[in-house]
């Protein structure tokens, strides 16, 4: 049985995210292990998942001190998040949704203790609660995980694009990212990858083992990560090191806008793994469907030598054998690249296909 005073906090926590979440016993607990009823009770007071100082001080019985004590220690934990509003520079405190993220933030400072552990049971046990719920209601959960928004957008490796007489549109290039927000302080940061700790807590190990601290919040997302502490401030040339390095070990360079929208400015790049990415799992354990944006897709042509490498290495199982040749599903290819980027013999390209949506619909899996 839910209390009715953690039912409500959890409410409160879900309806602030972007993607549906059911409150479950887990779900509570877990809010429980990261948060105190007395900040649980000040979280009731975000009725809109964004507010300002002034906003806040109206509905809480607390003192300006405690109010500032309060969001501080919240915004250490992740569960809120406060950046300077550019168009009135005013601080916005925005209360994060369970994922993306508060899971991630809980882990994010790549901590290792047992409350760290306790975490990491918690969130791996919500994801199999979540793939048990989205197998029996399957046709109502692809109906409702259609009408939200992308989580992101797949940036291609950018060497293994066929330019033609075409060329890379610079909003697609990671590198021009860095050297647009590296001409504000602390725009750029270094944080852990959450996923990959989580199942390091969990005894489960990253299969392609890259370095942990691969994610790169940016712009307002970067300077409140450096701020509470999840994340350092790195140059541009690091960014790119990081990113460069992760193309060799395969992993996705996935973008996260604003609002989850295109056309707005980055919160961060990740660069994911197939085995530990958070998103990958969902769609590969049945939990949600896969939906991001890309503008290209993967080419494979006659040099191919059904080796192999490409229907092992890519996220989403897009490339197949088809008479001794690899073979693209170009409706479910994601164009990120990793297939070009380690074929032996160089014979996958990318494609330039103008802004499309991928989604993949939600796997059919088998629950015991």
């Amino acid at each position: 049985m839910i209390d009715k005073f953690w039912y409500k906090v959890a409410r409160t926590i879900v309806k602030a995210g972007t993607l549906p979440f059911p409150i479950t016993e887990t779900l509570i607990e877990f809010l429980q292990t990261i948060i105190t009823k007395d900040q649980a009770k000040f979280l009731l007071s975000f009725k809109k998942p964004s507010l300002t100082f002034n906003q806040i001080k109206e509905k809480s019985d607390l003192t300006e001190e405690e109010i500032k004590n309060m969001l501080n220690n919240l915004m250490d934990n992740g569960v809120i998040v406060g950046a300077l509003s550019r168009s009135t520079n005013i601080m916005i405190y925005r209360l994060m949704g369970p994922y993306p993220g508060i899971l991630e933030y809980s882990l994010m400072k790549g901590e290792i203790s047992e409350r760290n552990r306790k975490i990491a049971k918690l969130i791996e046990k919500i994801f199999i609660e979540l793939s048990e719920k989205s197998q029996r209601n399957y046709d109502s959960f692809s109906i409702l995980y259609k009408q939200a928004p992308a989580v992101d957008r797949t940036i291609p490796v950018e060497k293994e694009v066929e330019l033609g007489t075409e060329t890379v549109l610079p909003y697609e290039e990671i590198e021009k990212y860095f050297e647009e927000y590296s001409k504000e302080e602390n725009c750029i940061a270094l944080a852990n990858c959450y996923c990959r700790h989580e199942q390091d807590l969990l005894n489960n190990s990253c299969k392609v083992n890259p370095p942990k601290l691969s994610c790169i919040p940016l712009d307002k997302s970067a300077q409140f990560a450096i701020r509470h502490g999840f994340a350092k401030p790195i140059t541009k040339v690091e960014a790119l090191k990081i990113c460069r390095e992760a193309e060799d070990y395969g992993l996705v360079h996935k973008a996260f806008h604003v609002h989850s929208d295109p056309k707005k400015g980055l919160e961060a790049i990740c660069n994911c793994c197939k085995c530990c990415c958070g998103i990958f799992q969902m769609y590969h354990r049945g939990v949600t469907p896969y939906h991001t944006v890309s503008s290209y897709i993967a080419q494979v042509n006659n040099d191919c030598i059904s080796c192999g490498n490409c229907i092992e290495k890519c996220p989403v199982d897009a490339l197949v054998l088809l008479d001794d040749i690899s073979a693209v599903d170009e409706e479910k290819c994601i164009g990120c690249g990793v297939c070009a980027h380690l074929c032996p013999e160089e014979a996958i390209h990318l494609k330039r296909t103008g802004l499309r949506d991928v989604f993949l619909p939600l796997k059919r899996i088998k629950v015991e």
